[in-house]
């Protein structure tokens, strides 16, 4: 086989002859020079093709090439100043593999329930590309965050018999004539792992059946969901902020190129990176939004809106802590000062992101448990091997969960979290 190199390696060939395997994504040609732009899944940059440099046939092709043929690009590798990339490849030859005539998706701007619909080819698109690296990184750093923290990664089912915040927002599907629901979280389960190992995190697909059609929702995306024994909610806000603060210098790190392929500010990045993150408290957030003439009262969850002007006030995320009881799930631990709100936490992102995190301390009383489960009409023998937890040897825990898209869109700066996963899937949506 032929041995290529990726575009991503050019600076490391530089007055070097290789061959790449490469898309065509744009041309342009004078009468004496053709300059192909050409991607090979690491990378994107320019080919230049020099009529006097090259045979007659070579020059031919390289005027005639269509956007997206697929080909094996032989040439010298240069600096190139001009490009942020800053490095091209001078052809000498061109081998094409695979045709393509009337690509969709063309230079030209496209709605974007076209773009949805041509979601398999739109993913080569250079904006496409920076996001889906952008992803790839924050998956590995996630990996290598929770490793060095000493936890295990366990993994939680996504077909379950219970659900840890309702049924009414689940798909429901047959399981051997039993009902049985798609994921909503893998939290319940991770408890259960914390208890035999200590820290653990599950990582994978959960659903909602939410019929909601805002930028902030998808009907299935991934979940990161850690889960401490031994440890209070204090200590899991310290986790929770050396996270993202590892995420985002992770980012920062690796992803210079693709950040700058989406103009984002990497100075306005590096801000989120600083700890520790500043905390409220739910009453002091009403308080801020009712002076800011929200119409809010005690006891309302916040929307869009008011994350956005809570997060604004800060140039970091912020926790917002203790939320009242009753728009919060069962197995929160109460606040032993206070009867109507729950020691948990929101994080919120700045630049109008909203929640990317939402965590508590969990309940480890048996019997405080059960009351609190029969508060919410659950029904107790779907959850006992869950109460077994508080039975055989209870210890104080906490956990949270991130929901991966959202934190991408902050990090990367989107409208919209359809981009962030290869797939979208969302209320109106299951193809392609």
């Amino acid at each position: 086989m032929t041995q290529l190199t990726r575009i991503r390696d050019a600076k490391d060939h530089v007055n070097e002859t290789v061959t790449i395997g490469a898309w065509l994504t744009d041309k342009r040609s004078s009468g004496k020079i053709a300059f192909l732009q050409l991607r090979d899944g690491s990378a994107f940059f320019q080919g230049v093709v020099v009529k006097n440099a090259v045979s007659e046939d070579t020059f031919a092709l390289a005027k005639s090439l269509r956007q997206e043929t697929s080909m094996l690009i032989t040439g010298e590798i240069h600096e190139d100043s001009r490009s942020h990339f800053g490095y091209e490849i001078e052809v000498k030859d061109i081998k094409v593999l695979g045709e393509s005539e009337d690509y969709p998706i063309t230079p030209k701007e496209h709605g974007i329930e076209f773009l949805l619909d041509h979601r398999h080819l739109w993913l080569r698109s250079k904006r496409q590309f920076a996001i889906q690296q952008i992803r790839n990184r924050m998956i590995q750093a996630t990996y290598q965050f929770f490793d060095q923290e000493g936890f295990i990664k366990m993994d939680a089912p996504i077909l379950t018999g219970t659900a840890p915040e309702g049924t009414t927002e689940l798909f429901e599907t047959d399981y051997f004539d039993t009902p049985a629901y798609l994921s909503q979280s893998g939290q319940l389960y991770a408890e259960a792992g914390a208890m035999a190992y200590g820290k653990v995190y599950t990582f994978g697909p959960v659903f909602r059946a939410e019929k909601s059609k805002t930028r902030r929702h998808l009907t299935e995306f991934w979940m990161i969901e850690p889960e401490m024994a031994f440890m209070h909610q204090a200590e899991s806000l310290e986790v929770q902020e050396r996270y993202i603060a590892f995420l985002v210098q992770a980012v920062i790190d690796h992803c210079e190129y693709e950040l700058h392929l989406l103009d984002r500010d990497v100075d306005q990045l590096r801000k989120y990176t600083k700890l520790p993150y500043p905390r409220i408290s739910y009453d002091q957030a009403i308080d801020m939004l009712q002076k800011a003439n929200f119409e809010v009262k005690w006891g309302d969850d916040f929307g869009s809106p008011e994350e956005t002007y809570l997060s604004d006030q800060f140039e970091q995320p912020v926790f917002v802590l203790n939320y009242p009881k009753s728009i919060k799930p069962f197995y929160m631990l109460p606040d032993p000062d206070r009867d109507d709100v729950y020691v948990c936490a929101d994080l919120l992102a700045p630049e109008g992101y909203g929640e990317i995190i939402g965590g508590s301390e969990r309940e480890v009383d048996y019997d405080k448990l059960q009351a609190e489960m029969e508060k919410k009409g659950l029904d107790q023998s779907a959850y006992q091997w869950y109460l077994d937890l508080r039975q055989y040897g209870s210890v104080p825990h906490a956990g949270f969960g991130l929901g991966l898209e959202r934190a991408i869109t902050w990090i990367c700066h989107l409208d919209h979290l359809r981009e962030t996963i290869p797939f979208p899937r969302m209320l109106n949506r299951l193809r392609p």
